[in-house]
């Protein structure tokens, strides 16, 4: 093997996972919206949740990205383990598809996937087709690269070193931890698997030990996973278990009859059975040695989830043994920390299939929560005013900490995820949601001064008149009732924008009234100096929370339209 054909193996290994990239962002910015409604929505049956996980990774061609998409939806609470096992069994009959593809020889095709695909990359404007194209390039790119990679490999099999080395895959678990290793490094089962096939196309690897290395690969393909849920809490480490649990079951289960019966021999028709059983069986199998190999992957999945079917159930209870809960994690509930988001520093991830998807439910649950934390201290602190109870103060400054470290931990989260996302839609979603979490923060603020006045109105001993009480605790309700209206946000309804614009104008002109009632009450003599400083102040923070609520329903009501 010279050095021309390494070099035609390194470009046909490049052509082949770069053409797997660009199809999974092209399907990723095409259709991620859409995965995520419906591996949510589709997963309360078993049956129909293997069927969504296996159609859903049979077209974006990436068990990994379901998967990861999966922990994320368990670690935001929207999907529960059970739910969980059902999408990770489908995720690994899915993703079987790319093997039967390249088994199926439509390289004589891929030339023209790549020109169809480049020509709507390049001459169509619309951005869906521009989409399509990038997947019709990536598919042809794909193929391309797999045949480059099986003409280099070819003089390989004159080399007696390579042989041998390939040889001793035939023993289990060498070729067991090969697979495992080798996937685990490229992330990716399809493409690892793609791999071998050019591997015994060219002749270089036999069935009976291509066979073993191929359930390794199930294995390595866990990792992704494994990475995606660093930092994420309990439950969704536990649905890397799940989907560790089934591809070593589905090992140790294939690994035993391919040792105790002559199974690679009868697919690959080298086996002589009586009456001509083997070349009967035989002629039901691919011809090809990669048609094989795909046939084996895909008996592997489909046969591993119909042995573990009926024990999903246990599957997740198991899970939940191995990693069990821990005491402190009770007990920390009063430390400052993301619910539902991953911090960035912690979560080591990167770009990928199906990111917005996973985050934009999780980073509408941490939105929620800190405004409702927003809400807790705007009326606390009007209960503070009004009563001139320095008593909660503390509660609403360390609370009002608490939103600020929200604020900083979601817009460090949206910086890195826009830097990455190649979703139009959805990068538009979570810029609305970092406009949203400084809107928050700023209601925050406010809240914080209007607490603040409590020590002076104490310290000074300033009070406010009998008709400024009354008129505060007006202020006090339709401030509250705004805020609730922003936590009952009703998707798709211009109403609701509508009903929260009128909110805020009122609280304009209740503000604009208030300030001419004081005026009257200075001229009368019934507000002090330093009650009427006060009361101004607090009549700017009472209008500019209605201004922050505003801001915050016209971005909800544009975050909703990208979706």
């Amino acid at each position: 093997m010279g050095i021309t054909d390494i070099l035609s193996l390194l470009g046909g290994l490049a052509l082949f996972l770069h053409g797997m990239q660009m199809m999974s962002s092209g399907l990723e910015a095409a259709a991620g919206s859409r995965m995520k409604q419906i591996l949510e929505r589709l997963t309360a049956n078993r049956f129909l949740g293997v069927l969504v996980g296996a159609l859903i990774t049979a077209v974006i061609q990436s068990s990994s990205a379901t998967t990861v998409m999966v922990v994320g939806f368990v670690n935001a609470g929207m999907m529960t383990l059970n739910q969980a096992v059902w999408i990770i069994m489908g995720a690994n009959i899915g993703t079987t598809v790319t093997g039967l593809l390249i088994a199926l020889d439509v390289g004589e095709l891929a030339p023209m996937f790549a020109f169809l695909g480049v020509v709507l990359m390049v001459f169509v404007k619309e951005p869906k087709l521009q989409h399509i194209g990038q997947i019709l390039a990536g598919l042809g790119v794909l193929f391309i690269g797999m045949d480059m990679m099986s003409a280099a490999m070819s003089p390989l099999r004159e080399s007696e070193g390579f042989i041998s080395l390939m040889s001793t895959f035939s023993n289990p678990i060498l070729g067991i931890l090969a697979g495992t290793g080798f996937t685990a490094v490229i992330q990716s089962s399809s493409a690892s698997v793609g791999i071998l096939q050019a591997l015994a196309n060219s002749g270089i690897i036999q069935l009976s030990s291509a066979v073993f290395v191929l359930f390794g690969q199930n294995i390595g393909t866990c990792i992704t996973a494994v990475l995606a849920a660093i930092g994420t809490n309990r439950n969704a480490k536990r649905t890397t278990i799940i989907h560790l649990m089934f591809n070593v079951i589905g090992t140790i289960i294939f690994t035993t009859l391919f040792i105790l019966f002559p199974i690679a021999h009868i697919i690959d028709g080298s086996l002589i059975l009586p009456g001509g059983l083997g070349q009967s069986i035989h002629a039901l199998m691919p011809g090809t040695p990669a048609g094989q190999i795909a046939l084996t992957h895909t008996s592997f999945n489909i046969i591993t989830t119909i042995i573990l079917l009926p024990l999903g159930n246990y599957l997740a209870k198991l899970a939940v043994r191995i990693l069990p809960e821990l005491p402190q994690e009770e007990s920390d509930e009063q430390q400052m920390k993301l619910a539902y988001l991953t911090p960035v520093s912690a979560s080591g991830k990167e770009g990928g299939l199906g990111v917005s998807a996973i985050v934009i439910d999780q980073l509408r649950n941490e939105l929620n929560r800190m405004l409702s934390m927003a809400r807790d201290n705007v009326a606390d602190s009007f209960h503070a005013v009004l009563a001139r109870d320095t008593d909660q103060l503390q509660e609403i400054e360390e609370r009002e900490e608490y939103i600020d470290f929200l604020n900083r931990e979601i817009s460090r989260y949206v910086s890195h995820l826009i830097s990455i996302e190649t979703n139009e839609q959805g990068s538009a979603t979570v810029s609305s949601y970092f406009t949203i979490s400084g809107n928050i923060e700023r209601i925050g603020d406010h809240a914080d001064n209007l607490a603040g006045y409590t020590r002076l109105l104490v310290s000074k001993n300033i009070a406010f008149s009998e008709t400024a009480q009354g008129e505060i605790v007006a202020m006090r309700d339709i401030c509250l009732e705004a805020i609730s209206a922003l936590l009952h946000h009703r998707a798709g309804e211009m109403v609701w924008l509508a009903d929260v614009a009128q909110l805020e104008q009122r609280i304009d002109d209740m503000t604009a009234q208030y300030r001419r009632n004081q005026l009257d009450r200075m001229r009368t003599g019934d507000c002090d100096q330093e009650s009427c400083i006060l009361y101004s102040e607090l009549l700017t923070d009472f209008e500019r929370i209605g201004d922050h609520v505003l801001n915050i329903a016209q971005e909800l009501t544009k975050s909703q339209s990208h979706l």
